[in-house]
């Protein structure tokens, strides 16, 4: 009855496992660890702010999935290069195996790899330059991180970086040198860029999969964006997935300001208080209006297409922002559903229309699922 889509979720269930992969760089507040899936985000949102193609952004999407069997390897300590690159293709082939026809998103993993097509290569320039400007942007600087930038810079990976993006690194060597950025289209996205990195410190009300912690809305943007990507067969007539997967990196970038509201708090009315759509706005005002002014107002308009739900691709992409939490809900055994005394009824009402309207082929798998979770 639904195809392949069982196994589309199990890969997309199998991905949240990115998010407990540690990285070397730190949060720009120098909180934790950065985690793969967020960091995969913010190099999506990079290469979105600096036009990358939609090939580049869904390559930023899937780049660090083989981090779940290879985890991650610090570029300033020593490995063996060669088994590495035989773990991750190993680890390629079994994840993308587990989606019927995964083939092409395997082969997209692999032109990133390779670096060779234009695509991959912007790709590789914004997976390389976003962990510099963590570094260099962050109010205190850890004193070792900046030495290792400095190294990658002179040496490193990034190096070529002078020679593919050399006002990037310039403005990298401004920094550096403790000189002021100038006042430009540059430093205006780059200004952006560093206040994104403050949503992977807002905390939903789900919790990964493995129940080990609550998911934050960086992550989760990545995962829904994957899921766009992934589950682009079953959008309506008339979406456009790429731009579904621009409009999910950035829905949830208000909630640096006003924090994220749990769907189910307030008996399921804190989403629609006229207080929580003025406080989103304002954000969005504010954090967009980082950015030069045409891309601030193009951001903006794709934002407010989100929050309206009118067309097909805002209704596609709220589908999924309903859907990814109920599948995280049914893969831990409805952690984020305990708090709030969330019923089978509250889901049918308050997830269902949303996911039937923009995908119902998805909502019909989903509500066998949960009736069958809350046995019914």
């Amino acid at each position: 009855m639904h195809g392949n889509l069982p196994h589309r979720f199990a890969f997309l269930c199998e991905a949240d496992r990115l998010k407990s992969v540690k990285r070397a760089n730190v949060l720009m507040d120098l909180s934790r660890p950065e985690n793969s899936a967020e960091h995969s985000w913010h190099v999506a949102l990079y290469a979105m702010v600096f036009g990358a193609s939609d090939r580049s952004i869904a390559m930023a999407l899937l780049h660090d999935l083989v981090e779940i069997d290879s985890g991650d390897h610090p570029i300033h300590l020593p490995h063996d290069g060669t088994a590495l690159a035989k773990a991750e293709a190993q680890a390629a082939a079994r994840l993308f195996g587990l989606i019927p026809g995964g083939e092409a998103l395997h082969a997209l993993w692999r032109e990133f790899e390779a670096g060779e097509t234009p695509d991959a290569r912007m790709a590789k320039r914004m997976d390389h330059g976003q962990p510099l400007f963590q570094v260099l942007m962050a109010p205190a600087p850890l004193p070792d991180h900046v030495a290792i930038v400095r190294d990658n810079m002179s040496g490193g990976r990034a190096a070529r970086l002078r020679r593919e993006w050399p006002d990037a690194m310039d403005a990298a060597d401004a920094l550096l040198e403790g000189r002021d950025l100038p006042g430009s289209d540059l430093t205006a996205r780059l200004r952006f860029l560093s206040e994104a990195d403050r949503l992977k410190s807002v905390y939903r009300a789900n919790t990964l999969i493995d129940g080990s912690r609550r998911e934050n809305s960086g992550e989760h943007s990545w995962h829904l964006a994957l899921y766009a990507l992934v589950l682009a067969g079953y959008a309506g007539a008339g979406v456009d997935v790429t731009r579904v997967i621009r409009m999910l990196l950035l829905h949830d970038l208000v909630e640096i300001d006003t924090g994220d509201v749990p769907l189910h708090s307030a008996g399921g009315q804190a989403h629609h208080s006229v207080a929580v759509q003025a406080a989103e706005s304002a954000a969005a005002e504010r954090i967009f209006g980082l950015l030069p002014a045409s891309q601030a107002a193009e951001f903006m308009a794709l934002w407010q297409e989100f929050e309206a739900v009118e067309t097909p691709d805002a209704r596609f992409a709220k589908a999924l922002d309903r859907s990814q939490p109920v599948l995280q809900n049914l893969r831990s055994g409805g952690a984020g559903w305990v708090e709030y005394d969330v019923t089978l009824s509250d889901i049918e009402a308050r997830v269902g229309p949303w996911v039937e309207r923009g995908a119902p082929e998805i909502w019909d798998w989903l509500w066998h699922e949960l009736r069958r979770f809350f046995g019914q």
